[in-house]
């Protein structure tokens, strides 16, 4: 009779076992990025986007005052009537090879046609009050991963101030054209540039996550000048933003005046209420007419 041995080969089910330990290692690995390390670098990715259209409003912000100006002192064959481009990127990417989401955002522009409620309205009791419309153009960013908790970032160009909004409050970053001077013998002048923009029907929204252009071109200007006004009332939907701009210790628009007990500085529930106090309020506001449109290609006028 033959005996045969059968001898038990280890080394094939060792090999699977460590093939399983390296595929769990990668899997854990990516995991870890994925959970993790893509959350943060898309965070940071939409932060930054958010800080270039901070510098592009200040770009489309600058564009509008340089136009102002040449158009308010040049003649009519003026560069600051032919239109010139300000870049809005709109969203930025997802990462690749990742699960990831792309940011996008949104550009809208509210003209004197189609703002409702914002405005600045004066009075000089027993003339009937005059109402200046505060239009705006506005980015909504619709972001994931940044702020945390929040849906997005907004920054908005209103009355020729820049204005950050988000979930948990809203600042004036940068503050309109409003100076103040003392005129004798005992008044205050207000003195205001503001941007009114006029848009076109179908150019005046776009949205998407890659870049645009938004154009600009100024059209005409107006002047309005009054004495001893009763109030100044600013109707919008930033107050916290336009109120801290006015109050805000030593770099509020009117602060010293406010310290000095020369203007009085109310906040209500659908507007601020500028009236005077120790003195006179005068009024001067510049009217820029400012022609605007965004999306690819430019609306010539007829």
């Amino acid at each position: 009779m033959k005996y045969k041995n059968f001898i038990k080969e280890k080394f094939a089910v060792a090999g699977v076992i460590e093939a399983l330990l390296l595929v769990a290692l990668v899997v854990v690995i990516l995991s870890t990025i994925q959970l993790i390390y893509v959350p943060q670098i898309m965070e940071q990715r939409e932060s930054d986007h958010m800080d270039e259209v901070a510098n592009q409003f200040s770009h489309l912000k600058s564009i509008i005052e340089i136009q102002s100006m040449m158009g308010v002192s040049g003649s009519q064959e003026s560069l600051a009537f032919y239109p010139m481009s300000s870049p809005i990127t709109l969203g930025s990417n997802r990462l690749p090879y990742f699960v990831s989401v792309a940011a996008h955002g949104k550009i809208d522009i509210f003209d004197q046609n189609k703002v409702e409620n914002a405005r600045i309205s004066i009075s000089n009791a027993p003339l009937a009050d005059i109402t200046i419309p505060l239009t705006s153009v506005k980015f909504y960013g619709y972001n994931y991963y940044f702020p945390k908790g929040s849906p997005g970032q907004e920054y908005i160009l209103e009355g020729g101030g820049i204005i950050l909004k988000q979930f948990d409050g809203e600042i004036m970053k940068v503050v309109p054209a409003i100076t103040i001077e003392e005129t004798p013998p005992n008044n205050l002048q207000f003195n205001y540039v503001i941007p009114i923009f006029s848009s076109f029907p179908g150019k005046n929204s776009t949205t998407g996550y890659k870049g645009d252009y938004i154009y600009t071109n100024y059209s005409s200007h107006s002047n309005y000048t009054d004495t001893n006004v009763a109030y100044i009332q600013i109707y919008t939907d930033y107050l916290d933003a336009w109120f801290e701009s006015l109050i805000e210790d030593d770099n509020g628009i009117l602060w010293n005046f406010i310290n000095n007990n020369e203007i009085s500085v109310e906040k209500k529930s659908d507007h601020i209420e500028i009236k005077p106090s120790g003195k006179n309020i005068d009024v001067k506001f510049t009217k820029i007419i400012i022609e605007i449109q965004t999306g690819p290609g430019f609306v010539l006028r007829g």
